[in-house]
């Protein structure tokens, strides 16, 4: 059955567009250029197949992008089903560090991606994040975890302080060191 005027996607073509999305991101995160063709050995498929679902390097680093933004958002319900609130908070707050510390080649392909994205993209991505920021809040708060009013605006905003982490030093203890001050912070 279909919605409208669009038709839902064949199951191996979603498989190859994952695929492909997966060494992508294989590609930038370790700084290598962006080759469709080594994109495509990686992934299996055809070179045609890489054009067909991304006509543009900037369509596939946009769609690379989307894909890492949504695994980051998506992971925060699987997260408070199997964590308290607080160590959701603090295992979402060490994945965050973490796509921020093995996605600096991501990070240089976007900015020269973003020239001719849409204006849109930091906005879906900063209310994606703020999304899940209050999702993580809410939890802590009805946990008695944190304090009651924090504004998840200013909580995302703290969490920009990552970015600084050196991502050749020892990143993981200060992420650690970093998610406690700010712990501290919404607790008091």
């Amino acid at each position: 059955m279909t919605t409208g005027s669009v038709s839902p996607r064949r199951a191996d073509t979603r498989r190859n567009n994952e695929r492909i999305l997966a060494a992508a991101l294989e590609s930038l995160a370790g700084g290598d250029e962006l080759s469709y063709n080594a994109i495509a050995r990686k992934a299996g498929v055809g070179v045609g197949t890489v054009y067909r679902h991304f006509p543009t390097p900037e369509a596939l680093v946009l769609a690379v992008y989307r894909r890492e933004v949504r695994h980051l958002v998506e992971a925060v319900p699987d997260l408070l089903a199997e964590h308290p609130p607080e160590r959701a908070f603090r295992t979402w707050t060490s994945h965050l560090a973490s796509y921020m510390m093995t996605k600096r080649g991501l990070a240089d392909a976007l900015s020269t991606a973003t020239a001719t994205a849409d204006e849109d993209l930091a906005a879906g991505t900063y209310e994606a994040l703020l999304g899940a920021v209050t999702t993580l809040l809410a939890a802590c708060v009805e946990a008695g975890a944190v304090r009651p009013g924090l504004d998840p605006s200013t909580v995302l905003l703290s969490l920009g302080g990552l970015v600084h982490l050196d991502p050749t030093g020892d990143w993981q203890r200060q992420t650690a060191n970093f998610t406690d001050l700010l712990w501290r912070g919404l607790h008091g």
